[in-house]
């Protein structure tokens, strides 16, 4: 099984390294997998050149095979772990960064408490690599802004978060309870192109017709530090406000008038999934740790 899932990931990058890191693992060790499964089946399955792999006749062959069968195996095991209880041995959950670092503290001493015998792996990437991990079989349940941006995959919404305006201290806003329509008049800072955050927010501007500052960030940290230093202006989601605020002088926060700007927060996992009333549990678990550690008044259960 894990000579066919090497191999096929190699079949799908076409590359060494790329295949060895989508699979956390090293070269040499994805070159022996492979390796090891050519000489189980007496037959070359990879061209090796200076630049890429090439597939053989042979390797397209057990590529195309071997997508069903991992497939077939996968949902063989989910379902054997299905029998033996809610949320028991290893379960594989992808993460966003604008969320991972704020909800992950809240949720993990209650799930360790309500399931034991959990054995969780967190893969912390952007929204389209943990999409394509979940559906490539990879991760088991991806948690990230919704909709999902892919078909196969089942949502649970967790709650909603408004977005607060963060500016450098002494901008001159008004009341709490600022209209949209500020932004107009103000530089916002984005991240770069990949988050789902920077998307979000771009909705947010094209609504009132607002444009993006020309800076962009990695992080929601760097943002926030951009703003403290003067460069602008951002929006960041409640939950991520105390977190990143904390550590940056020279900040005012401004709330907007209902109805404010919000993301969704919410798990997702494969459609096909027998494991669909674990990962209803799970959501249940998520909702109730957000709700117990003093929800903000941006906060709401979706």
């Amino acid at each position: 099984m894990a000579q066919l899932r090497a191999f096929l990931a190699l079949a799908e990058y076409l590359h060494f390294r790329d295949a060895a890191a989508a699979l956390r693992m090293s070269q040499p060790a994805l070159s022996g997998a492979v390796a090891a499964l050519e000489e189980g089946l007496g037959t070359r399955l990879v061209e090796r050149t200076t630049r890429k792999v090439l597939l053989t006749p042979a390797g397209e062959r057990v590529a195309r095979r071997a997508e069903a069968v991992l497939a077939e195996l996968d949902r063989l095991v989910e379902e054997v772990k299905a029998v033996r209880g809610p949320l028991v041995g290893p379960l594989r959950v992808g993460v966003i960064p604008t969320v991972a670092p704020y909800l992950l503290p809240v949720v993990l001493p209650r799930l360790a408490k309500e399931f034991p015998d959990l054995e969780l792996s967190v893969h912390e990437e952007q929204t389209s690599h943990i999409v394509a991990e979940l559906l490539a079989g990879r991760l088991d349940v991806v948690l990230l802004a919704l909709p999902v941006p892919a078909s196969g995959v089942t949502e649970l919404p967790l709650y909603d978060e408004d977005f607060v305006l963060v500016a450098p201290a002494g901008f001159e806003l008004g009341a709490a309870g600022i209209a949209r329509e500020v932004l107009n008049d103000l530089d916002v800072i984005l991240l770069n192109e990949g988050h789902c955050l920077r998307d979000q927010a771009l909705d947010v501007c094209r609504e009132v017709g607002a444009r993006a500052a020309a800076t962009y960030a990695t992080s929601l940290a760097t943002l926030v530090q951009l703003v403290s230093g003067g460069l602008g202006v951002t929006l960041v989601p409640e939950t991520a406000l105390h977190v990143e605020t904390r550590r940056a002088p020279n900040l005012g926060l401004h709330r907007f008038a209902a109805p404010a700007p919000f993301r969704r927060v919410g798990l997702g996992f494969r459609s096909t999934s027998p494991r669909a009333d674990e990962f209803e549990a799970l959501a249940a678990s998520i909702r109730a740790a957000v709700a117990e550690s003093g929800v903000a008044p941006g906060i709401r259960p979706a």
